[in-house]
């Protein structure tokens, strides 16, 4: 991800912070999602709604990209009917061992938010996997 400013940062927070918000993602799933410290309160999430950028560490940026990935995959699939993505995160799909994609990615971390975009985003995934079934 490219260095940011501040202002950026902030920007970007508000926007992750509404958008699990729209995901309807629980406080303390908003925690391990986004790799904040386990002794992070849920209370202390309102910090990230004002001034305050997530930590600028490797792994929370890693997240928060991934996040948006998800959240641009979603809004390309699903382009006429915003709460088809809510729909679709919160509901058991057999790719996720039975699992709602929302489950997978605060259960297995950043190799769940992989999956899930890898699943709704076939250019990330042929990128990550250096192929692509189209071209022979």
């Amino acid at each position: 991800m490219v260095a940011l400013s501040l202002e950026e940062r902030q920007r970007m927070t508000r926007f992750i912070m509404n958008l699990l918000d729209q995901w309807k993602v629980k406080p303390a799933d908003r925690v391990v999602l986004l790799a904040l410290p386990e002794e992070t309160k849920p209370r202390a999430l309102r910090c990230y709604y004002d001034d305050t950028p997530l930590p600028d560490e490797p792994e929370v940026m890693k997240r928060v990209e991934h996040l948006l990935g998800i959240d641009e995959a979603l809004r390309t699939t699903y382009p006429t009917n915003a709460d088809m993505g809510l729909y679709w995160l919160n509901r058991k799909n057999h790719r996720f061992k039975h699992r709602t994609p929302l489950t997978a990615m605060v259960d297995d971390g950043v190799n769940g938010l992989i999956a899930v975009r890898s699943y709704l985003d076939c250019v990330y995934f042929w990128n990550l996997t250096g192929s692509n079934p189209s071209v022979s």
